[in-house]
This record gives C-alpha cells, structure tokens and sequence, in this order.
C-alpha cells in the first residue's frame, strides 16, 4: 500500500534527522559574514523591549515557528503533540509534516489533528508536497481537505526538486506547480506559503511564486540539514556531488526581501539557523519571522516540552541582548538595524 511506504519514508526521515549526520559538511548558512553594528548610546531598557508580532492577522509573542517536521505515523503523533504543547506556551506557529499520507489513508489522521488540539489558538500550519499539488486533478477539494484536518491557519507547499531527485521513490516532475498554486490561489482563502527544505528560493523563484499567488516565502536555505544528505544516506549512495547543494540561508533573505518593494507577503527565514544571533540577523536582513526545525526536534525528543520552550526562549534572551546592544526596542526597529558585512572591517 502506498501509505505503508510513506509511512516507514517519515520514520526514517526521523531516525535520520536526530542525528548530526544530515548537515551540510562545507557549506554554511552565511550569517558569520555579518555584524551588527553596535550602538554605544543605547538608551533601551531590557525590561521594555517587545518581542510580539503578527502572522497573518494573529499575535504571536516571538518571530518564530517551529517548522513542518512530521506527521503520518505512529512516532509523530507523540512528537507532535509535545510541539504543539510548547508552541502553545510560547504562543508561537506550528507546522505539520507532510500530510500527504493523510491523503492516502485515515489510519494517521490523528498525528495531525493533535496539533490543533494541544496548540490552542496559535497558528497552525498545514503542508503538501510540490509533486502532489502539481499532478493533483481535485487539487483545490484536497487542499481543502487538509487545511480542514487540522484547522490550518496557512498552508505550506514544500518544493524540493533536490530532494525529489535523489529520493529513491522520488517523483522529480513539476509540471503544472505554478499553474495550480494560481489556481489554489485563487479558490482558497487561507494563505499560501512556498517553502524549500534545504536549497533556498532564489529571488527569481520567489517572484514567480508571488505572481501565482503565494503570500509567504519560507526560503529554506543551505546551510543546516541538508535533505539531499538525508535521502543519500537513506540509499546508501556513495555519489554525493549534490550533497552540498543549494544558495546560503543569507543570500536568500537579502535577495528575496528586496521583492518587498512590490510585493506584500511574509517573509520567513529558516536554513541552519541555530541561535539567537543568527536569528536576530535574519530579522535585519529582512525576515518577518525565523524558524528551525531539527534542533527543535532533536531537543522535544531528549528533553520533552520543557527543553522546547527553554531552548527557544534562550534564544530570544540573546535576540533581546542584541536589540539592547542595537538600541531597538522592537522587532520592526531591529529590521531597520545596520548590518556590517565582515569584509567591510578591513
């Protein structure tokens, strides 16, 4: 049965993913080749700065979501669940895995329904992969279907040709992406969000993205777990020349976010972002929210619910200290921070 097969897929994508083996090797996400520059008269106060924004009409305290990770099958419902708890404590968005399998089949459905369940009223984010919305003949029914499932507040369309490409039952054919999206665009009123796995959207694919209709852009760089690596390792190849594959997390946000001189969409930077001073830096190169999802994974699975929320909330103690050092006593006045690039120093 197909299901069978996605489902034993997402198992190993998980097994996979809580090791370091999956990173890129050489490649880093680009952020060290920038600094803040540092504001000696700051006059902001600690206690005073604020960190709440907005996705799509809703407050979230922080600018950031735990990413789409997984979904379909019997190890992620647990693990969603206690993403979802936290998220609902941090009062940020979620992402699902793929719900592809919750196409295939009801036996799963639950490991996606307990996200809306356990994460209250934060925004929920569903996903899809670009090869089903592309060859998809009821698309705008089944999109519906799964924002239904698990009342999504926006809904992710992954595109990952890499990955697609090297997965043993990969399915490298896109035909028909843009023209679907413009049609899903279209008929659906719930957001639509493109978003890579570990290559990065180019501003040349975002802007073609924008114009189908797509209102947030996850660009996804290279530079953290690389998915090409994945899906080597999972067939045992020993050709890896497209293992470092993929644009730098930071050259996809400066590029991307010059778009918003003409277009109004939500600009989310995730890609080997780690800390909080790659995430205090991704704001000021334009993003309107950060996330990650491997090192969250990996800290639910060690340390439950709790290491979640102290590990995101550390790293907004350092995005706080950043915006005390830049004098910025909110997020939009943190986009508005200079970055220096390194090179500029000497």
């Amino acid at each position: 049965m197909p299901s069978s097969k996605t489902e034993a897929r997402k198992k190993e994508h998980i097994e996979l993913c809580l090791t370091d083996n999956v990173k890129f090797q050489t490649k880093t996400n680009g952020f060290e080749n920038y600094e803040f520059e540092h504001f000696a008269v700051t006059e902001i106060r600690l206690d005073e700065i604020n960190l709440t924004t907005k996705f799509f009409g809703k407050k979230i305290n922080l600018p950031f979501l735990i990413s789409c990770m997984t979904g379909g099958t019997s190890e992620a419902e647990k693990i969603n669940e206690r993403l979802a708890t936290a998220a609902c404590e941090l009062n940020i968005p979620i992402g699902v895995g793929s719900q592809r399998q919750a196409l295939e089949g009801k036996k799963h459905h639950s490991t996606y329904r307990v996200v809306r369940k356990n994460a209250g009223t934060v925004p929920v984010l569903g996903n899809i992969g670009a090869a089903q919305v592309a060859h998809s003949k009821n698309i705008v029914d089944e999109i519906r279907f799964l924002i239904d499932l698990i009342e999504a507040d926006a809904m992710v369309i992954h595109i990952n040709p890499l990955q697609e490409l090297l997965q043993k039952e990969g399915e490298p054919d896109f035909g028909g992406l843009l023209k679907n999206i413009e049609k899903l665009s279209g008929k659906i009123r719930t957001p639509l969000i493109a978003k890579e796995v570990s290559s990065g959207i180019s501003k040349s694919a975002a802007e073609k993205l924008l114009d189908a209709g797509i209102k947030g852009i996850d660009i996804a760089g290279a530079g953290g777990t690389s998915w090409a690596a994945v899906e080597l390792i999972r067939k045992n190849a020993d050709n890896e020349i497209f293992r470092e594959w993929g644009i730098p997390t930071s050259y996809c946000l400066r590029t991307v976010s010059e778009l918003k001189k003409n277009y109004k969409f939500t600009l989310i930077a995730s890609g080997g972002i780690g800390n909080g001073l790659e995430i205090a830096k991704s704001i000021a190169l334009g993003a309107d929210l950060t996330a990650s999802a491997r090192p969250i994974l990996q800290q639910v699975m060690n340390h439950d619910v709790d290491g979640v929320i102290k590990l995101i909330n550390s790293w907004f103690e350092t995005v706080k200290h950043v915006m005390f050092l830049t004098g910025s006593r909110n997020i939009r006045q943190l986009k508005n921070v200079r970055l220096i690039r390194k090179s500029e120093f000497y």
